[in-house]
């Protein structure tokens, strides 16, 4: 894991955000270490000084505010409960809505699986916003009611988020993919005052109607004032909507009461988001994010990390459930240009995401790990294909990112750019480890830490470890993208209870297995508490997927330890191509390569296919959800899942009750 894949050019180090950043600071203008990058040499300062830095952050990226703040930070040891940024005053929207951005230039691009659909420029998405804003406030939204979006990825969700944010309202979004118990199980605690909806969603050719979901959420929200149904996907006059206090989208802009867009000034830590836990081991919890802590973490990591600049132009293949909408849309205020996408990256051709690279033409393109795996298996090769001259970056995160994706992506897809895996979560809607853009890239390697965030490696006991050596990633400082709260957790026991009390030290511990590098990146091995341990030998998921990749007939896999005599014993549930068989000669070659290369412990004892693996909405493995159903226990809140009849084909399989199976389900 050692090889360099990548490193930027002189002139791209120079000119780099990172490298102006450093030099405003007072660093010095030449070359920086080209074998550290300068998010090493900066690291020990902004961990050490988060007031200073957190400060240089806000000014260096143009934060508006129409008060600064009396104290950056009151204790940064304190956590939770540390406080950042008292006495500032400010709006998230009038930031990502800035006049500054100009007006005739494009700020939204609209694309779904049928092509272009949509544009706005700034001056239009200023005007739209404001339309809504006003409507908004006829229905009596003001600064801490609840608008919730049941929405695809079109420009009319960030509108309404935007409008909402301007107000002080708080902005929660579930996408077409959960079921109606799932949007229910979210939305039904913060009981929204508005529901914004669509009449449909794209997914692999098929208009799915979004319109019977909408009607039933909206039936069981008693707290809703007005339903808002977005055109996309058909047309409908309010009437034929079949739902009470409804407008069409058009009807709820004309309905305002016409006063100009302003911004409401509000506390750092004002509530701004509602994420949600992925909920598939218990009810999904409501995780609250303040408008500045989200604010001024986003712009680092895209300004600092992701090296944006205005004009440039970003997509994310995301839907409005998974928190890299909400990282993606925080990219307005840089002055990029968003580019959205509604649909199955996969249609109608495989090399949908690279069409439109090349067509926008995108400086930025994040994805999944899995979406780059899959392009692998599919043989794809855009650098023969595709025009990809304008694309400087590809960001990957979800799920950890294969040593073999790192080469495909070199091989076959630009020889000359910042493959940045990236990791965080929805927990502080950021990331622990992400990338740098005046560093080396090392196959299979996140590159370093966030700025600011003092990331270490911990065994069971809490002691921290060397490099190259596997533990709990955790944070043992105070970082201003930490939630505020969780949703209706007066006391805070819930919070602290998830993140703070596992270590005798009160640390933020994420419940990721992660180790460093002796270069300063990072390999994630999966989720903590999903690891496989028999034997008392704990290795994270990642180190099996990572070997199963390497088949190409298998599309799809997932592993997990079973309780077994006493002990544990591994199960591999793969997923096959089309048209190959998993036979006895296969089995034998996966536990051979997962023996040789990983570990003999952890070589699968059984191997089982299946003809679909669980995933979250966010396209990450559920394997907890898989590991209770073999165990016969019950998987809580499965509408979080994107496909949970999926679960299904773990049920009762007598492969899991006779030793050492062998079996096909499906």
């Amino acid at each position: 894991m050692s090889d360099v894949v990548w490193r930027p050019s002189v002139e791209r180090l120079r000119g780099a955000n990172l490298t102006r950043f450093r030099e405003v600071r007072g660093g010095a203008a030449a070359i920086i270490d080209a074998s550290a990058g300068v998010a090493a040499a900066l690291h020990p300062w902004s961990v050490e000084d988060p007031a200073s830095f957190w400060s240089e952050v806000w000014d260096f990226t143009g934060v508006i505010a129409s008060a600064r703040a009396t104290e950056v930070v009151d204790d940064p040891s304190r956590m939770p409960g540390a406080h950042w940024f008292g006495g500032a005053r400010l709006n998230f929207a009038e930031n990502l809505l800035a006049e500054r951005h100009g007006a005739a230039r494009e700020a939204i691009v609209a694309w779904n699986e049928e092509g272009r659909a949509r544009s706005l420029e700034w001056g239009e998405l200023r005007r739209e916003v404001g339309l809504f804003a006003a409507a908004l406030r006829s229905v009596g939204v003001g600064p801490g009611d609840r608008v919730a979006a049941f929405m695809p990825n079109i420009p009319e969700a960030i509108v309404a988020m935007l409008a909402t944010s301007s107000l002080g309202g708080v902005w929660s979004s579930c996408s077409p993919d959960f079921g109606t118990d799932g949007v229910l199980d979210r939305f039904g605690p913060i009981e929204p005052k508005v529901l914004v909806a669509a009449r449909g969603a794209l997914w692999a050719g098929h208009w799915n109607d979004c319109l019977g979901r909408t009607r039933e959420i909206a039936a069981r929200l008693p707290s809703l004032a007005a339903v808002v149904v977005a055109d996309y996907g058909g047309r409908a006059s309010p009437a034929a909507l079949g739902i009470p206090n409804a407008f069409s989208w058009d009807d709820f802009l004309d309905a305002g009461d016409g006063a100009p867009l302003t911004f409401a000034q509000l506390p750092f830590d004002h509530p701004l988001y509602v994420l949600y836990s992925s909920g598939t081991t218990g009810p999904p919890k409501g995780i609250v994010h303040g408008q500045g802590g989200t604010l001024l973490q986003h712009l680092k990591e895209l300004v600092l990390h992701s090296d944006v600049r205005p004009g440039d132009r970003l997509l994310y293949h995301t839907t409005t459930g998974w928190m890299m909408w909400n990282w993606m849309v925080s990219a307005l205020a840089a002055g990029v240009t968003v580019v959205l996408y509604d649909g199955s990256p996969l249609h109608p051709s495989a090399a949908r995401m690279w069409d439109i690279v090349e067509a926008e033409p995108l400086t930025h393109f994040g994805t999944g790990a899995r979406y780059l795996a899959v392009a692998e298996k599919r043989e794809l090769r855009p650098i023969e294909t595709h025009d990809l001259a304008s694309l400087r970056t590809i960001l990957s995160t979800g799920s950890p990112l294969a040593p073999e994706s790192f080469d495909w992506v070199y091989g076959r897809v630009r020889g000359d750019v910042h493959l940045a895996s990236i990791s965080g979560g929805t927990d502080i809607v950021s990331c622990f480890v992400l990338g740098d853009p005046t560093a080396p890239v090392h196959r299979g390697e996140i590159q370093t830490a966030g700025l600011g965030m003092r990331v270490e490696v911990w065994d069971d006991e809490g002691k921290g470890l060397p490099a190259n050596i596997k533990g709990e990633l955790v944070c043992t400082r105070a970082f201003p993208s930490m939630p505020t709260g969780f949703w209706n957790d007066p006391d805070g026991s819930r919070y602290r209870a998830a993140y703070f009390e596992h270590f005798a030290r009160s640390v933020w511990r994420h419940g990721d297995w992660i180790e460093r590098t002796e270069h300063g990146g990072f390999v994630i091995h999966g989720r903590s508490d999903a690891t496989l341990n028999p034997g008392g030998v704990r290795i994270g998921t990642a180190e099996i997927y990572r070997q199963v990749e390497r088949f190409s007939e298998i599309a799809d896999c997932v592993v997990v330890g079973q309780r077994w005599e006493g002990d544990e014993r591994i199960v591999l549930f793969v997923v096959m191509r089309e048209g190959v068989a998993l036979d006895d000669a296969l089995r034998a070659r996966l536990r051979s390569a997962i023996r040789e290369r990983v570990s003999p412990r952890h070589a699968p004892a059984v191997v089982v296919s299946v003809p679909e693996i669980p995933r979250t909405v966010s396209g990450k493995v559920s394997e907890i959800a898989v590991r209770r159903v073999i165990h016969g226990e019950p998987v809580r809140n499965a509408d979080a899942l994107a496909n949970p009849g999926a679960l299904e084909h773990f049920r009762d399989l007598g492969e899991l009750a006779a030793g050492v199976g062998q079996g096909s389900r499906g």
